[in-house]
Order: structure tokens, then C-alpha cells, then sequence
């Protein structure tokens, strides 16, 4: 299991000054938000978010990021993106403790065509290798909570057990939230990596929705 001695680091890196370009729903008893692209898509990817909620601007950044790139961006549920948006081809990307509902959820519903857990913690349980759709794990070197012996061992039982397309990638030298909580501005050094997971994440999404 994950290094529970370590809290969970979600409160690094930056905090990024953004508005976001989407609206704030309710459906049912779920509060959302939600971006479209600027054409018509059948296509969706609904966001996991780390612990503090889709409010972050971080989020909303990912979010708005991901609608330029031609897909409906909800965080909510499959019917309503089905009913309210005709989406066909749904995926999930979650960060964090959103990466860990992402594993989940790729493990129960084989209709998301693709899945992204970024530094999703990884818990060692019999029923977490068998997945049912295909998923792209992301993971940083140097990530306290989730230890490199951690991930090796998911891909290898992953190997032996799965029988869906996946990939285990490891970012050298970076740390828990690269992806969604550092900003390529403040951190140059660590712009290759942030630029190259956002690419792999999309270009997973796009290959298989």
C-alpha cells in the first residue's frame, strides 16, 4: 500500500491564478463543472479531482485545457453526460485521490473507453489489476507517498493479470502533482515533464476515444 506514515501531499506546488472558461452545475445532489469545446463533440472525459474539489483553479485549469482539445469536460456522472450531451465516448482522468477513483473506475465500467490516473496511490488488493478499460498511470520519481517499488509492482501484476492495453510511466525527478500543481512558469526546470504527461494524457484519450 501507499507510505501511510506520509500525509498526503496534495497542499504542494502552486496555486494557479485562473477563472476557468466553463460554468458551475447542479446535477441531482452533485455540484459540477463544466466546459465544452468550441465544436460539437460526442466525445467526454469526466475529471477526478484531488481533495480540494473541483473548485481549485488547478482543476478548472486541466479542465479547460482538455475541452480545447475537442472533449465535453464534466466532473459528474455518466447518465448526465449521456442525456444532457449525447456523449458516445466517455473517458475519466483523475489526480490524486482522483487517480485512486480513476483505477476504480476503469476496473468496474467497461464503457469509459480510457482512462488517466495520475499519482493515483496505489492500493495492493487482489481485484485492483484486472482492468476493464484501457489505462495510462502516471507517476513521478520522486513521489513520497507512492514508492518506486509500489509501482514496479503494480506493472508486473499488471502484465500477468491484465488483459486490456495500459502503460506505467514514471517521470524522473518529479514529485506528487507535477502534472496539475506546479506551473511551467514558476518551474522551469520541471516544464519538459509537466508539458510531456499533459501530451501523454491526451494523446491516450485520443487514441482510444
Amino acid at each position: 500500500m501507499a507510505n501511510e506514515a506520509r500525509p498526503c501531499p496534495c497542499d504542494l506546488g502552486d496555486r494557479i491564478d485562473y477563472g476557468g472558461l466553463g460554468r458551475e452545475v447542479q446535477i441531482e445532489h452533485i455540484k459540477a463543472y463544466v466546459v465544452e469545446p468550441a465544436t460539437a463533440s460526442d466525445k467526454a472525459v469526466i475529471v477526478i479531482q484531488d481533495i480540494f474539489g473541483w473548485q481549485l483553479p488547478n482543476t478548472r485549469y486541466m479542465s479547460d485545457m482538455l475541452a480545447e482539445n475537442g472533449y465535453i469536460e464534466v466532473d459528474a456522472v455518466l447518465r448526465f453526460l449521456k442525456e444532457q450531451y449525447g456523449a458516445k465516448h466517455i473517458g475519466v482522468v483523475g489526480f490524486c485521490w482522483g487517480g485512486i477513483a480513476t483505477h476504480y473506475l476503469a476496473l468496474q465500467y467497461p464503457e469509459l473507453k480510457a482512462g488517466v490516473s495520475v499519482y493515483g496511490i496505489i492500493r495492493e488488493r487482489e481485484d485492483r489489476y484486472e482492468l476493464r478499460s484501457p489505462t495510462l498511470f502516471i507517476f513521478g520519481e520522486k513521489d513520497p507517498i507512492i514508492p518506486l517499488d509500489q509501482v514496479s509492482t503494480l506493472e508486473a501484476i499488471l502484465k500477468e493479470k491484465c488483459t486490456v492495453d495500459y502503460q506505467v510511466k514514471i517521470f524522473p525527478g518529479q514529485t506528487h502533482g507535477f502534472v496539475h500543481r506546479k506551473r511551467e512558469d514558476v518551474n522551469p526546470t520541471d516544464k519538459p515533464s509537466i508539458q510531456t504527461a499533459r501530451t501523454d494524457m491526451l494523446n491516450w484519450l485520443d487514441k482510444y476515444m
